[in-house]
């Protein structure tokens, strides 16, 4: 500590270290008290609907353990995770064709820590870390955390841009790590192409440029024809990429239960477990006795299931009131999966301004900026229909729309 000011009033000043200093609080975050608020229909957390939690199935299958997996559910448990969860999650990513025999797999703190394992695994201070544009908050949140330097390639509606990609890998100064969530990404929405993934294969097959692959909602599809379309990369597994393939139980039980996982090379591996246990020394115990129970009764599938269809009803809900009440200069997706639509606006539009407006007629969202790797351009924004029901949603929509109206003309 330091003291600072006159001698009739000093202050004690903490000296954090820089990477601390620079941290900003989550625009996301900042908005959950606002969308708390019974007066505010909130379309801007990814959260899933409090209704549809499995709490009936969860507490009847911790009644029906015996009681040495109860005592195993309160103590400490293994840094990698507990054994019987290893096992039931590892045939639950087999079923997607994941290579869990010749990869590790390691339990982690929900997904978020797992990008935060791997930023801390990868990133020295000034490294180039290329991301897509827009980005999931929470990975550049944890890139930052380590003082990356973020480089932005933009989507189209196939995936990330090539010409874009392949300016950045050739450049001089390798980057570190290609970060991608290809399956209804957050916030765009959009679902990689087969051949834009092919593409990518071949961008990074012998670069030494690894690749983060996070697929926290590929589960959650709407149109079974896309199931071969939703292959992982990892699962694809090609020759000369080290793919780190993460994953979440936050959008298939419960972000609650605060578990995730990363499926990810033995020598990576060995890294994020050295430390993870610096970290937290363990995951949960409790949590991952009542997920492994999930998996392993059977239903999980059947759980998973039935929230796709409601997920797919309420992104229905939305698709019809945009198409109802947007102006023609909007353009947007038609979600095929996941939680989320985005809204590009006319180049010049602040969506700040809209959000604001949106926000004194009773709704609130999240504007583009705080997606972008640069934090600047904001003529878009993400609307999440996840945590709405068909009628939040149609009451909601039009006051967005307005507040756009207003701002945009």
């Amino acid at each position: 500590m330091r003291q600072v000011g006159s001698d009739n009033n000093n202050t004690i000043m903490p000296r954090f270290s820089k990477a601390v200093s620079s941290l900003r609080s989550s625009e996301i975050r900042d908005l959950m008290t606002l969308a708390s608020r019974p007066d505010i229909i909130s379309f801007a957390g990814g959260m899933p609907g409090n209704e549809l939690f499995p709490v009936q199935e969860i507490e009847d299958l911790f009644k029906g353990l015996d009681i040495k997996k109860k005592r195993i559910a309160f103590q400490y448990g293994p840094t990698p995770g507990l054994p019987s969860l290893l096992e039931s999650l590892s045939g639950f990513l087999e079923k997607k064709g994941l290579p869990v025999h010749t990869n590790r797999l390691l339990i982690t703190t929900g997904s978020q820590q797992g990008l935060n394992l791997l930023g801390k695994a990868f990133i020295d201070p000034h490294d180039p870390v290329l991301v897509e544009n827009p980005c999931f908050i929470g990975a550049l949140s944890a890139f930052r955390s380590y003082d990356a330097e973020l480089k932005g390639i933009p989507v189209d509606r196939d995936g990330i841009v090539m010409e874009a990609l392949q300016q950045k890998i050739d450049q001089k100064e390798k980057p570190k790590f290609l970060y991608i969530t290809p399956y209804f990404h957050n916030p765009a929405g959009l679902l990689y192409s087969t051949e834009r993934k092919e593409q990518l294969i071949t961008a990074l097959q012998g670069r030494d440029i690894p690749l983060i692959e996070d697929d926290a909602y590929g589960d959650l599809y709407f149109y079974e024809e896309d199931r071969e379309q939703l292959k992982p990369i990892k699962a694809i597994n090609p020759e000369g990429i080290e793919i780190c393939y993460t994953g979440s139980f936050s959008k298939i039980l419960g972000p609650g239960l605060r578990l995730g996982w990363m499926l990810v090379p033995e020598e990576i591996y060995q890294k994020c477990e050295l430390i993870k246990q610096s970290a937290d020394a363990c995951s949960p115990s409790f949590t991952q006795v009542l997920a492994d129970e999930f998996i392993r009764s059977g239903q999980i599938y059947s759980y998973i299931a039935t929230v796709r269809q409601e997920y797919k009803r309420r992104a229905n809900a939305m698709v019809a009131a945009l198409r109802e009440h947007l102006p023609d200069y909007v353009q947007w997706n038609e979600p095929r999966g996941g939680f989320y639509l985005w809204l590009t606006l006319p180049e010049e539009t602040d969506a700040t301004k809209i959000v604001q407006l949106a926000i004194e007629g009773g709704a609130v969202f999240v504007v583009g900026k705080t997606f972008d790797p640069a934090g600047k351009r904001n003529n878009s924004l993400r609307l999440s229909y996840c945590n709405n029901t068909p009628e939040q949603i149609a009451e909601g929509i039009p006051i967005v729309a307005r507040a756009i109206r207003q701002v945009c003309g």
